[in-house]
């Protein structure tokens, strides 16, 4: 609007018209020139130029087109044509668009290449690929890592706990970065040979007197394999001895005999008790028979009086020889209680 503005105050005024078309011809030239030169990275181009990086202006094009800023290709490209690397551009673009950093496989390359470490662009892209960092994996395979185990009780045979903490130094196999188990495999496998070792001493003492033994123990068992590791030495940092775990197990088992007995102490109580009560009632049975046999005797007795079996006098003789021996049986007591008169009927 503004240049429409200006075109038609400077031909009212006092341009010719020939000279209107020469700045509207001059002013499209501009637009269109920054439009070109927006679209391509033409300062990028003479940047690779400079560097000795042969690369054709189209193919800056053609990475527009297909939606790959050429500034992550063509910057990684410097990098490695300066290190003396071999890439292609078809390679750095084709790992772009698989969704890899080109740049973090181009520095391990190159970080590969100083430390004398056999490293190829499809291996370091793979390893990209996967979700690893290559280029911290090429840096520890040159400074290897140091991984400290957490705590890890075991117990000897003798029943002592022991509680040890290693230190694994550990290198990275480029080979088996993909595929490879990780870190947690290695400390899992490391926790697993420190509480084999210790469980098979037979006392405690033997770990404490020569913690190495657990090193070259857990060494020789090879527990690198199928990890993306390989383990250069194993070293016990610390050893403490724990819980009496022998004797704890064996008071919590007395503690459960206990309870066990206990418990059939009371199943043979509460069965006596039953019982008790039981016999309780069987006397009780019994003697409501003996009363009711007692009840049956003055019955006896009237009737053998009725019948003339049984005279007057043999009867009072009889009520005579009771009275002599409830007397002679308070003698015997000196002022004991008397016992219960029989009943008169």
């Amino acid at each position: 609007m503004m240049l429409a503005n200006l075109l038609s105050m400077a031909s009212a005024s006092a341009f010719p018209q020939g000279a209107m078309i020469v700045m509207g011809i001059i002013v499209v030239a501009i637009i269109v020139l920054a439009v070109i030169l927006t679209f391509v990275p033409l300062g990028l181009w003479i940047s690779a130029l400079a560097a000795g990086v042969r690369i054709g202006i189209f193919n800056l094009i053609g990475m527009r087109l297909r939606r790959v800023i050429p500034s992550r290709i063509v910057n990684p490209l410097i990098k490695a044509t300066k290190a003396g690397l071999s890439v292609s551009v078809d390679k750095l673009e084709a790992h772009y668009l698989a969704g890899g950093n080109v740049d973090r496989v181009v520095n391990a390359l190159i970080a590969a290449q100083r430390a004398n470490i056999p490293l190829e662009f499809e291996r370091a892209a793979a390893i990209d690929l996967a979700g690893r960092d290559v280029l911290q994996a090429v840096q520890m395979s040159v400074n290897p890592r140091v991984l400290e185990t957490p705590k890890v009780a075991a117990v000897a045979k003798d029943g002592i706990e022991v509680i040890a903490k290693a230190r694994v130094t550990v290198r990275a196999n480029i080979d088996r970065l993909v595929g490879g188990a990780g870190e947690e495999t290695i400390l899992a496998r490391v926790g697993e040979g420190i509480v084999t070792t210790v469980g098979s001493s037979s006392s405690h003492k033997e770990v404490l007197e020569n913690p190495d033994s657990i090193s070259q123990t857990v060494l020789n068992k090879s527990l690198h394999s199928g990890t993306a590791f390989e383990i250069l030495s194993i070293d016990i940092a610390d050893v403490d001895v724990g819980r009496n775990i022998g004797a704890q197990l064996q008071t919590d088992q007395a503690e459960a005999d206990k309870r066990v007995s206990q418990a059939r102490a009371e199943e043979r109580r509460a069965m006596a008790v039953a019982r008790e009560q039981e016999m309780r009632a069987a006397v009780q049975e019994m003697r409501a028979k003996v009363v009711e046999a007692e009840a049956e005797v003055p019955k006896a007795m009237a009737a053998a009086l009725r019948e003339g079996k049984l005279g007057v006098m043999d009867y009072y003789n009889m009520r005579n020889v009771i009275a002599d021996t409830q007397m002679r049986d308070s003698i015997s007591r000196m002022g004991g209680d008397a016992p219960a008169e029989p009943d008169k009927k």
